[in-house]
């Protein structure tokens, strides 16, 4: 089977998760910066065949826009046009932050490293990435 690969974009760091192989199970995998992420999703989805993209989209619940809106946007614009064949999905990602801070504290991380924002936004990649797995029928 194929993975899934998740986003937590960001203006200054993006946060990146994947599934397994089986596509059961979503894990932080890095976080990098703008400049990079081409290099880093291009070295992905040539190792291993990807099932699709997940974008995490605040707001796509209630309709709102936010100041990231349309960097996402352009994101994800830009995913469809480099790998047309892999599909883009999206999934509200309001209160990744929060949830992937207390997931960090709960699993013992100290708060030196906490404070380390990539750690952050790769955990809430994958929260952006379980709830895509979770919806699937």
């Amino acid at each position: 089977m194929a993975r899934f690969i998740a986003f937590d974009y960001g203006a200054r760091r993006i946060g990146v998760a994947v599934t397994d192989s089986g596509a059961m199970i979503a894990a932080p995998e890095c976080t990098c910066s703008p400049k990079e992420l081409e290099r880093v999703i291009g070295n992905m989805v040539a190792a291993e065949p990807c099932a699709g993209f997940v974008v995490g989209q605040p707001g796509l619940l209630t309709g709102e826009r936010t100041h990231s809106s349309e960097g996402i946007a352009a994101f994800a614009a830009g995913l469809k046009k480099r790998f047309p064949e892999i599909p883009v999905h999206f999934v509200d990602e309001d209160h990744t932050s929060r949830e992937a801070s207390l997931a960090l504290i709960q699993g013992g991380m100290r708060k030196s490293k906490r404070r380390e924002k990539g750690n952050l936004d790769k955990v809430a990649a994958a929260i952006i990435l379980q709830r895509f797995l979770d919806a699937r029928p």
